[in-house]
């Protein structure tokens, strides 16, 4: 194995750790998720309100900058509603033609912090804003990277800023024998993998 590939096996591993992390915490925090609801002790509701901030104040301490860029801030999601959509009704149509499972919306896009009883109604209106955008990039990375992994599994030759979970599989840059050979039994390694991984979720 070799060292770039011992990095990101090790990035995969924290990953993995900082999940079981955040499990521990949801203990500590007292609130459990059943079937993708989450629900808090009748204490730690009470306890929520006593940070609660009235709507009014929030918006007059934001500043009258703030408020001027809300126009922006909220056209920037017609464009993330249309990629949501071509992005879903892509993988729909092209990933049983090359034999790639869907990756799952619901995975990536998650709105659960509007059950926080110390977000008043606006401060849970931009919580749920930015669970559905920023679900939707990284929905769409996977979508891509599915894609990348199935057409064009090559390296870059030049380092990457932040790289997705199937780049620690692609082959090094340059590398034309491992290519030619290795890219059909990639692409089947790559949905055996998927496959297993959804059936692992599903239990």
């Amino acid at each position: 194995m070799s060292r770039v590939n011992e990095l990101l096996q090790r990035i995969e591993e924290l990953q993995a750790e900082l999940e079981q992390e955040l499990r521990a915490k949801r203990e500590d925090l007292e609130f459990t998720i059943r079937q993708r609801k989450v629900s808090f002790t009748r204490e730690v509701r009470e306890k929520q309100r006593e940070f609660l901030k009235k709507w009014l104040d929030y918006v007059y301490d934001s500043g009258p900058l703030i408020i001027l860029t809300i126009p922006i801030i909220w056209g920037a999601l017609i464009p993330c509603v249309v990629l949501d959509v071509a992005v879903t009704v892509y993988q729909f149509i092209c990933f049983p033609i090359y034999g790639i499972p869907f990756a799952r919306r619901r995975d990536y896009v998650v709105i659960d912090r509007q059950h926080l009883g110390y977000l008043n109604w606006l401060e849970k209106l931009n919580c749920m804003y930015c669970g559905y955008f920023n679900g939707v990039m990284s929905y769409v990375r996977e979508v891509a990277a599915r894609t990348e992994q199935y057409w064009c599994p090559v390296r870059h030759a030049r380092p990457v800023k932040s790289v997705h979970a199937h780049y620690r599989t692609f082959f090094e840059y340059g590398d034309a024998q491992g290519y030619r050979e290795g890219l059909e039994p990639a692409r089947e390694k790559l949905a055996r993998k998927l496959r297993e991984d959804l059936l692992g979720k599903k239990k």
